[in-house]
């Protein structure tokens, strides 16, 4: 399954956190919080179990920077 970050970046409160986290402000823990009992729980918890903390933090870097948000 691969993540669907267009959906994941698709408002202000979500890109926000996807910032803190790619910035190191925020832990996995507290990433996966901001996305738990939503739709997107499901994307965020594979993205950390598949790929891990950092890994991760280095693809939410690249989404952003993809998509312009950094």
């Amino acid at each position: 399954m691969t993540t669907n970050w267009t959906s994941i970046l698709s408002n202000r409160k979500n890109r926000n956190a996807v910032t803190n986290f790619a910035d190191g402000n925020m832990t996995g823990r507290e990433f996966y919080a901001v996305f738990a009992n939503t739709s997107l729980g499901g994307h965020v918890r594979n993205l950390l179990r598949s790929y891990g903390v950092d890994r991760s933090r280095k693809l939410a870097r690249k989404a952003l920077n993809r998509r312009e948000f950094v």
